[in-house]
């Protein structure tokens, strides 16, 4: 037994060491290696291939979302350090990107007689470091099954532009101009979505007697100045449903002030959102049935996105 402990009592004085001089060695003003309980910011923005689906048209899209480490959002123009190849596809992609993981927020749709081609996703880091993906066709692991329902129903919902503006359903379910006209920087000014479920649940199943919130989400996708977003009046905002004395108290968050839950199985999502400076911007919003048993962020279903050009003077 002695013949273990000694042993064992001299590798950890030699981790002690280590461990002290790695500590010792950093220079004035830097962040510890091992005490530090938080990074600072600075991270570079990952691009994430979430996978890709087969059209019933025959076409192949691409879905994409992002890895943001940062504390706050980060902007990246589009150019030479945020861009797209082919070059055909450039421009559709996002310059702001939200703190933590961000799923399926745009996607690359090909023709199915360019669906071997990649699709490459490049954003450069501070540091010239390349964080590329490619949107890739082909790799069974990587399909996603949008189109077809999930176990309980689940499916993508529909969204339009608007109160009344056409619903379609996608990673993609369309692009089109502000319904309210230009509208003025520093003044906050009503955006919305008309929303539907379209899963077809089993009544019968008691988690499905009542319609499903529908979950809606405005983020900014491009733009030249900040934008903020406010609750709309209309907007309930969900309280916290248990006792202080319930350990799930303090795991309850608020909503935030750009996400609206949205009562089902179809209705209008508003948010106001302020403009801070003149410029073209578009405003993306992602609806999501994720209050299903069968959808979630991770289980890559079930979402639709829509984006709203703005011209604001």
């Amino acid at each position: 037994m002695q013949q273990l402990i000694k042993p064992l009592a001299s590798l950890i004085a030699g981790l002690l060491v280590v461990f002290s001089v790695s500590v010792q060695a950093q220079q004035p003003g830097e962040q510890p290696r091992f005490l530090s309980l938080s990074a600072p910011d600075g991270f570079p923005i990952i691009p994430v291939l979430e996978g890709w689906v087969a059209n019933a048209d025959g076409t192949v899209s691409f879905s994409f979302g992002t890895i943001n480490r940062n504390e706050e959002a980060v902007d990246m123009p589009l150019g030479p350090n945020n861009y797209i190849e082919p070059a055909q596809w450039d421009g559709v992609q996002p310059t702001h990107f939200p703190a933590g993981r961000s799923t399926g927020v745009f996607a690359v749709t090909v023709p199915g007689d360019q669906r071997e081609i990649d699709v490459w996703w490049h954003l450069i880091a501070e540091d010239g470091d390349d964080m590329k993906v490619p949107g890739r066709w082909g790799t069974g692991a990587y399909e996603l099954d949008f189109i077809l329902p999930r176990p309980q129903g689940g499916i993508q919902p529909s969204v339009g532009i608007g109160e009344s503006g056409r619903q379609a359903a996608g990673l993609d379910a369309g692009t089109g101009d502000y319904p309210g006209g230009t509208v003025s920087a520093g003044t906050a000014v009503e955006m919305s979505v008309n929303v539907a479920d379209r899963s077809n649940r089993d009544a019968s199943d008691p988690r499905f007697g009542e319609p499903l919130d529908i979950g809606v989400e405005f983020n900014k996708w491009q733009g030249p100045g900040e934008v903020v977003f406010s609750r709309h009046e209309d907007t309930v905002v969900e309280e916290n449903p248990y006792e202080e004395s319930d350990r799930r108290f303090r795991f309850f968050r608020e909503p935030a002030v750009n996400a609206v839950k949205q009562p089902g199985p179809s209705g209008v999502a508003k948010v106001y959102a302020t403009f801070s400076e003149p410029g073209e911007y578009i405003i993306s919003t992602k609806v999501d049935v994720h209050a299903g048993p069968d959808s979630s962020n991770g289980d890559q279903c079930c979402w639709s996105n829509v984006y709203q050009r703005v011209t604001v003077r």
